[in-house]
């Protein structure tokens, strides 16, 4: 069978790892297929060579794709994710300064007290006549949104207490040092890039405020997944095949060694390798802390598309993007996870595939074995830091609750 090619766009993160450890370990031949990188320094960029055809499929935030197939910001394009590429694997990286104010540089504190010294911190500045400024990577972003949360959780009101920018991770770092912003949410390896020049200090790790976040997606335009569905089901079993390989703690070194090399994250492969380990170097000087799960990719179903997380994330675009709630939207959003092409490619393969496509986020506090329709399925922990549960079913109720 002649070799198949697909072009995938991405950003330098290290969540990107799926689609580049598939093709440089030999996973995406196996299934009679090649793939071609073209790396960006925005999502915006991203987002752009993929409507125009310029790339097959993207490394992409969940959000966006979301908000892409709404409307919201472009015409209308139907977007769909069948894949999700990693959970969590963001932080909430602070200035110096800041960081010296409201935590102990060096360790990751309980996300309400760091929230409630935050709140502090911020009413401070307003009464002086200034707004603390945060940066997230995109407006439709898994950050934008879990900043959000946490925030408003600790009693923090984005957009009047603190003013919310958008930052492209690659230049987080920058606009740290020269005081554009005092804080930001971003992925890996850009906290700690902004660490090991000392011009920040790691506070929280987004897996603290949502234990299982949805983060990146594979992201295809409907018509392009229509017409090219075996490549892209070929694509998936790759990935999943590069997932296993990626969470061997034995293959941490060689896969920061590929990842940091020039073409792709063109960046210190012990930077990476932080990232990979679960062991982050918090502020500079600091030893390493071990917090597990800060990525989360393969086990548990992590790549499954579940679309109670595209639900959780419609549910925050009405929130903070100021959307009146509207049922086909959150139908169309949902529908943008697509957990049959999914189910379809990995049918044979032996993976395990949950019994349901959907299920309550935030419920789970203990190890709980779930319904599979193949395999065996045991979750863990999923909670959100407020212990609130969203249940897809009922997003106006729980919006209400939020308020």
């Amino acid at each position: 069978m002649a070799t198949q090619n697909l072009t995938i766009g991405f950003l330098p993160l290290v969540d990107a790892c799926l689609p580049i450890l598939a093709q440089e370990h030999g996973f995406s031949e196996e299934e009679g297929l090649s793939l071609s990188f073209m790396k960006d320094v925005s999502w915006a960029t991203v987002l752009d060579r993929l409507l125009y055809g310029h790339t097959d499929a993207a490394h992409m935030l969940a959000p966006l794709a979301i908000a892409t197939t709404l409307g919201l910001g472009r015409p209308a394009q139907p977007m769909a994710a069948p894949f999700v590429l990693g959970l969590n694997g963001n932080a909430v990286t602070l200035s110096k300064p800041l960081a010296q104010r409201v935590a102990m540089p060096g360790d990751l504190p309980d996300p309400a007290q760091l929230g409630a010294a935050l709140k502090k911190a911020a009413t401070k500045a307003r009464s002086d006549g200034s707004r603390l400024r945060f940066g997230v990577v995109h407006r439709y972003s898994s950050h934008n949104y879990k900043l959000r949360y946490w925030l408003a959780s600790c009693g923090i009101r984005p957009d009047e207490d603190v003013e919310i920018v958008t930052v492209a991770p690659p230049f987080v770092a920058d606009a740290l040092e020269n005081g554009e912003i005092d804080g930001a949410c971003v992925g890996e390896p850009w906290n700690s890039v902004c660490v090991e020049r000392d011009v920040g200090v790691i506070v929280l790790a987004t897996a603290q405020i949502w234990r299982r976040g949805v983060e990146k997606v594979l992201a295809v335009r409907e018509p392009v997944l229509d017409r090219k569905r075996e490549q892209f089901e070929m694509l998936i079993r790759a990935m999943r095949k590069a997932g296993a390989h990626f969470v061997d703690p034995a293959n941490i070194g060689q896969n920061s060694d590929i990842l940091s090399a020039p073409q792709y994250l063109d960046a210190d492969a012990n930077l990476v390798k932080r990232a990979i380990s679960d062991r982050l170097v918090l502020a500079n000087g600091a030893p390493p802390v071990h917090f597990p799960d800060f990525m989360f990719q393969h086990s548990e179903a992590a790549n499954f598309p579940w679309v109670s997380q595209a639900a959780w994330l419609y549910s925050q675009m009405v929130r903070w993007n100021h959307l009146e709630y509207d049922a086909q939207d959150a139908s169309r959003a949902s529908a943008v996870f697509r957990p049959g092409v999914y189910r379809s490619a990995t049918k044979s393969t032996g993976d395990d595939l949950p019994a349901a496509n959907s299920k309550v986020e935030g419920s789970v506090s203990q190890l709980t074995q779930v319904g599979a329709h193949q395999g065996s399925i045991t979750l863990s922990e999923n909670i959100f830091f407020d212990h609130r549960t969203f249940d897809p079913e009922y997003i106006e109720d729980y919006l209400a609750a939020l308020s």
